[in-house]
């Protein structure tokens, strides 16, 4: 029976360490690409290179000459690291007042709030950028971070109320009755025991806006304003010769934060994902 059972559980690893490397395929296809010359590229179709080479990322990292790539890659970093700080300020402010706070059309509130998450994106952009445009912030990472610091992500909202809703009111109470302030409860005890809602928001928020591109040509003109993911369609150019070594090299390069990040607070992640879920 004992063997029976370990020799079921060897067969479910191996069918999903199977589906597992189909699903990676082309990732590890990626990484080995780049370090193939660019003539192996797409006649070489193994993972491991042939003749291993790092000109790709030389090429890369250069870019067109006139500004590197890490140019590209520090306004990601901006831009995504200033998206984060925003949610974490405006959503779990807006998150608090909905989970603990009583106001009045608190609930139609709540209800707009939820709308926009079924509402798509592109039906608003064309009345966002009239606005935007006649604030002047066309061509600066305004529209990207601004509107994060005024609690707009209602999935971060939502996630982070059922969150603080999981938490016992009991511990308001004992510090309501201790003299704190609604501003004391929720910088001393709702706030520190929401961490793993919040590494979940910052993860998310930081993948997202890393990896945005819609909004981002939208916006951004000025090529040293670019982010890491305009940069890289920089790389394919439809009338000439595209470098797809240097792009499958920086597209390596691109994914190491977001690994990063992953790979630090995975526990976190998963506690904050199943508490959030769970909680109501």
């Amino acid at each position: 029976m004992y063997k029976k059972n370990k020799t079921a559980e060897w067969v479910k690893f191996a069918i999903l360490l199977i589906f597992a490397l189909l699903v990676l395929y082309p990732l590890i296809w990626m990484v080995g690409s780049s370090f193939k010359p660019e003539s192996d590229i797409f006649t070489d179709l193994g993972i491991i290179p042939k003749q291993f080479t790092l000109e790709n990322y030389e090429i890369g990292w250069r870019s067109n000459g006139r500004v590197t790539f890490s140019t590209y890659f520090l306004n990601s970093i901006l831009v995504s690291g200033l998206c984060v700080i925003g949610n974490l300020f405006s959503c779990t402010l807006a998150a608090f007042a909905f989970a603990r706070l009583n106001f009045k059309g608190k609930n139609l509130f709540f209800a707009l709030m939820m709308m926009t998450m079924m509402l798509p994106q592109h039906a608003i952009i064309v009345p966002q950028y009239v606005y935007f445009y006649k604030l002047g912030w066309i061509d600066s990472f305004s529209p990207l971070v601004i509107p994060k610091f005024l609690a707009t992500d209602a999935f971060f909202v939502y996630l982070l109320i059922q969150f603080i809703r999981g938490i016992p009111r009991e511990l308001d109470e004992a510090a309501i009755v201790d003299g704190c302030s609604a501003y004391k409860v929720f910088w001393k005890v709702i706030l520190p025991l929401c961490q793993p809602a919040l590494v979940t928001t910052t993860i998310f928020t930081f993948m997202w806006s890393w990896n945005d591109f819609f909004t981002q040509i939208i916006y951004l003109r000025t090529n040293n304003k670019y982010t890491v993911t305009l940069a890289l369609r920089m790389f394919v150019d439809p009338t000439a010769k595209s470098a797809f070594g240097a792009m499958f090299a920086m597209s390596t390069v691109s994914i190491i934060p977001i690994l990063l990040l992953f790979v630090f607070f995975q526990k976190q992640l998963i506690e904050g994902i199943a508490t959030s879920g769970l909680k109501g």
